[in-house]
């Protein structure tokens, strides 16, 4: 039975992740750096860790034993995060740096690394009606300042531990992951979630008002969790997959057209409040999904509106009971 390390089990995606691996009957050892009192999900059965895996004696740790890597593990969140936090985003390079150090000499199979879409080049992301990122926008590089040029070079040190190693990596470019069981408030949650908090405290309150970051025709995709989980595996276990790859949604919506889904599952229509200088990302951001359904002949389908009422249920449901 294959040992896998899952690093950042105990954040949102880590923890479906992990739970769909201990579904398919592997040996787990989850790790992350948060106390287990906060992580997102935690399970009987698989070895739950706390390292802080920028250290790279504690990331061989954590790598011992293990046959496969999936590196999950970064500080980061939603918009209002990496605008205000670049050095601590910056600061992730040393878990990827470290574990594909720790898995190099533990002679691992396979090693996975959850990139974002924020590596994408700035100047292809300046209109809200704007053409599918493909792989290749990634050059000429200009990323998200801090977060995105973390992913990026980290991006590039799995390439080259391939090259020079041949230590096997898969690189995924998530677009936006949101479900059930997400952060929803705090200052570190994406816009589906805090879209739900915001109309859900709205219908509890009985004051139909919410605050917008931007003008709301900033234009995003938005990817389920159960179908990021599906395309990490996928994208883990190809033999075609070699080279960094969109993982994401191609359903593009404005922010104000993803106000429209959750009023609607709601009930409730909401005075819009429109923050213009509040950190709101590039114009435009939508994935290309052309290689990903060449290579594995499939891509992330949930619909948009099914996601968002699972999510909001969720998310409704936790702020009623406080």
């Amino acid at each position: 039975m294959k040992k896998i390390l899952v690093a950042g089990g105990g954040g949102f995606i880590g923890g479906f992740l992990v739970a769909d691996l201990k579904k398919k009957g592997y040996s787990i050892r989850s790790v992350d750096y948060k106390p287990l009192n906060e992580w997102y999900q935690l399970f009987e059965g698989v070895e739950n860790i706390v390292l802080d895996l920028r250290e790279k004696n504690l990331c061989e740790q954590a790598v011992q034993g293990c046959d496969e890597v999936y590196n999950l593990a970064a500080d980061m969140g939603g918009m209002g995060f990496i605008e205000t936090h670049k050095a601590e985003c910056m600061l992730s390079v040393l878990i990827n740096t470290h574990l594909l150090m720790a898995a190099k000499e533990a002679n691992c199979s396979r090693f996975f690394y959850a990139s974002s879409a924020c590596v994408y080049a700035a100047q292809k992301q300046l209109r809200p009606d704007l053409t599918a990122l493909t792989e290749e926008d990634a050059y000429p590089a200009m990323p998200e300042d801090g977060y995105g040029w973390e992913k990026l070079f980290s991006e590039r040190m799995c390439r080259h531990f391939t090259e020079d190693f041949g230590l096997i990596t898969r690189v995924a470019r998530y677009h936006n992951v949101y479900g059930p069981l997400g952060t929803f408030e705090g200052g570190r949650e994406k816009a589906p979630a805090a879209i739900c908090r915001k109309i859900a405290q709205a219908k509890l309150s009985g004051k139909h008002e919410i605050e917008i970051w931007g003008d709301g025709e900033q234009s995003r995709s938005f990817q389920y969790i159960e179908d990021c989980v599906m395309g990490t595996q996928k994208i883990m276990n190809s033999d075609q997959v070699t080279m960094p790859i969109n993982l994401g949604s191609s359903e593009l919506v404005t922010i104000n057209q993803l106000v429209d889904y959750v009023e609607a599952i709601a009930g409730i229509k909401v005075k819009r409040s429109y923050q213009l200088e509040a950190p709101k990302g590039v114009r435009g951001r939508n994935s290309d999904n052309t290689l990903i359904k060449k290579l594995l002949g499939w891509e992330p389908s949930t619909p948009l509106k099914q996601g968002l009422e699972k999510t909001y249920r969720w998310v409704y449901e936790q702020m009623k009971d406080r």
